[in-house]
């Protein structure tokens, strides 16, 4: 059985992270720092998602519990491939509330900074495809997590949560855009 606890986990993942950064430096040649400035952001929510996705939600006596890997209790996994199945099967409606409430919120900074820090990513399809991708990729590994569970139930969810990230994203965008024509306006006057 391994135990990671969720300093070891982030510190991992902050090792993963800065070893990618350092080879898009050395690829450019050169340290972008306003742009890394930007990708501190996308660090920081992956570190959040990191946080609530693979350590239980709850805490004993004040500490996050450790993240649990027994390679004798992988199979069979845990898959549910029926939508909503496991939100109905709640026995307590305020965890199902919960979960389906923190599923969509925990990816809305997604679907907001996605756009913000990849112009590629520029249309709903492209950002909630990304969006999308990140969240499979993350119940994949749960596959390998003896006490999590694969559910498409997340994958939409979490998908949601994109989509209303994006539907902020264009509504500043766009308020943002309004103002910037009432200077113009105002000044031309």
């Amino acid at each position: 059985m391994i135990r990671i606890s969720l300093l070891t986990g982030e510190l991992v993942f902050t090792a993963l992270w800065l070893l990618c950064r350092a080879a898009v430096w050395v690829r450019q040649g050169r340290i972008d720092w306003k742009r890394e400035a930007e990708l501190l952001l996308m660090y920081i929510n992956l570190a959040v998602l990191i946080r609530f996705v693979f350590y239980p939600f709850f805490k004993v006596n004040g500490q996050v519990q450790p993240l649990v890997i027994d390679p004798d209790k992988l199979f069979p996994p845990r898959i549910n491939c029926i939508p909503f199945r496991n939100i109905i099967d709640y026995e307590i409606r305020r965890e199902a509330v919960i979960n389906i409430i923190g599923n969509i919120c925990l990816f809305i900074p997604t679907g907001i900074l996605l756009p913000v820090l990849y112009r590629r990513l520029d249309s709903f399809r492209k950002v909630l495809s990304a969006g999308a991708g990140l969240s499979l990729v993350i119940e994949i590994i749960q596959l390998l997590l003896p006490n999590s569970v694969t559910d498409i139930d997340d994958l939409i969810l979490n998908t949601a949560g994109v989509a209303i990230g994006y539907g902020i994203y264009t509504l500043v965008k766009s308020r943002k855009g309004k103002d910037g024509n009432r200077k113009t306006d105002s000044a031309s006057v």
